[in-house]
């Protein structure tokens, strides 16, 4: 192209289209290259738009043959007066050549039908193709459709023998840069640039130094992030220490065993828990708080007979990822029992994930963050447990709740928390609550008098709640909108008094 340029600075390239036919080279690819140049002015450019006709393979066809019409015409002609039937033209013609043509024959009046028989009453020399003689006509003018009467390119068009092509193309000329060879500007200024001196003389692209950046977004906190945090805020506030809950995979002691959970219970099976391959066994647990827990399992204590079966130590080795929480609550209060200077009242809570394996559907998830609260001190009852309950729903702005009773193997008594889905229109179970049994928190040292109340619930169905979320897979998982991560207005739980 620059080559091209370089006779004198009044040459143009008139139009790339016929420039690239001419020269043998892509279209497009030259396309490309004047606007590669025209970035750094060695070339100006304007755009040109040019329409023609080309022809199909049927018209070029009748071009060489003649259209179908002439050719059924002048087999009947030879066939004379007796004519011929359907069957006997299509073995002289091919079978669409003998159905176009025929029906041009008839409506044209070339030819009429005397019985079966198909009879010519136009001589060859009396009629003529005029289908040839226009598409002939087209192809001399490289297809101009200023050459041809509109009525015989509509025709034409409806017979799909030509179609209109639009070539969109430049008109080239020199830019204000222009140089026969083109040299490529440096983006940056480098060191060797500096020690070596050819920055001097070296071309650079022009800086815009008023230009703005590319504007970086910032992150965005996903909705359960948002109520996690004004969780832990709530739950600071009345008091509770926050558990090191970092740990997701556990051993069955830990997750099962310590909390009186018996080794034939469902909840163990694989179709419930998510059991490790490696390491499949945990390394080592308290020896002598594991002896006391195997003890309560097989007789029981503390006024209980425990469940009489032989305790397996290769079934309370196996690691897993933790069904709840409470594996940790288990693990402080056993450090609570056993710290320097002996039990004292204490208030945990944590907020981390958990696994199940459980079948998805619009309010339960196989993997999901529970919120857990435990408060241990001497003497406490079951009112302090829904009076602590409710103080934590009313500080997140749940009213409407409900308790029922229900059973777990290491509270007694278990209640279940319903909260109203407003936009549902339900009762949806929101979490779990509870005593620890004598028979979980005797082998861990406590006081006699020592009594524990905790609840766990999830953190998904709260925020559904809040953010009126109708499907649990809409707001954790592969199918959430990101875009909602950023448009979820702050969380901020109005108290209710």
């Amino acid at each position: 192209i620059l080559k091209h340029l370089s006779s004198s600075a009044e040459t143009i390239i008139g139009d790339t289209f016929t420039w690239a036919k001419e020269y043998k080279l892509d279209h497009n690819t030259v396309v490309g290259a004047v606007k590669s140049l025209q970035v750094d002015e060695y070339v100006g450019a304007s755009d040109l738009s040019s329409s023609f006709y080309t022809l199909s393979k049927e018209a070029n066809d009748i071009v060489a043959n003649g259209s179908q019409e002439i050719l059924v015409l002048k087999v009947l002609v030879e066939a004379g007066e007796d004519g011929l039937s359907m069957k006997d033209l299509q073995s002289k013609v091919p079978k669409n050549v003998c159905k176009i043509g025929m029906g041009n024959c008839m409506k044209q009046k070339w030819a009429k039908k005397t019985g079966d028989k198909l009879v010519a009453i136009k001589a060859v020399e009396d009629v003529r193709d005029e289908n040839q003689q226009a598409l002939m006509h087209l192809q001399k003018s490289n297809g101009n459709p200023d050459d041809v009467d509109g009525k015989v390119i509509a025709a034409l068009k409806r017979r799909k023998l030509v179609s209109l092509v639009t070539i969109k193309s430049l008109q080239v000329s020199r830019g204000p840069a222009y140089a026969p060879t083109r040299v490529k500007k440096a983006a940056d200024l480098t060191k060797e640039m500096l020690d070596s001196g050819s920055w001097k003389t070296t071309t650079f692209k022009p800086y815009n130094f008023l230009t703005l950046g590319e504007k970086v977004g910032g992150g965005y906190l996903h909705p359960l992030l948002k109520v996690r945090a004004e969780f832990r805020k709530i739950l600071m506030q009345m008091g509770f220490d926050e558990m090191p809950t970092n740990k997701w995979v556990e051993s069955s002691f830990w997750n099962f065993d310590s909390l009186f959970q018996p080794q034939s219970h469902p909840a163990r099976d694989a179709h419930d828990t998510f059991f490790i391959k490696e390491p499949a066994s945990t390394v080592s647990v308290p020896e002598d708080y594991y002896e006391r827990v195997k003890t309560m399992h097989e007789i029981g204590g503390s006024g209980s007979i425990g469940y009489r079966y032989n305790f397996k130590k290769e079934e309370a080795f196996k690691n897993l990822l933790r069904t709840h929480t409470t594996a940790v609550s288990s693990q402080m209060l056993y450090q609570l029992a056993n710290q320097e200077g002996g039990f004292k009242p204490k208030k945990y809570f944590s907020i981390d994930r958990v696994f199940r394996n459980e079948t998805m559907d619009a309010t339960h998830l196989c993997e999901f963050h529970q919120v857990e609260g435990l408060v241990a001190d001497y003497d406490l009852s079951l009112g302090d447990l829904i009076g602590t309950i409710e103080t934590f729903f009313k500080k997140i702005g749940i009213e409407k709740i409900r308790f029922k009773p229900a059973f777990n193997p290491y509270t007694e008594p278990s209640m279940e928390i319903f909260g109203y889905h407003p936009d549902l229109k339900q009762w949806t179970e929101i979490g779990n609550s509870g005593m620890f049994r004598p028979e979980m928190l005797a082998p861990m040292g406590l006081p006699p008098n020592v009594r524990v109340i905790a609840w766990g619930l999830s953190l998904e169905r709260p925020t559904m709640i809040k953010y009126r979320i109708k499907n649990i897979r809409d707001l954790f998982g592969h199918k959430v909108d990101l875009a909602r991560t950023r448009t979820a207005p702050i969380c901020r739980f109005d108290s209710i008094e």
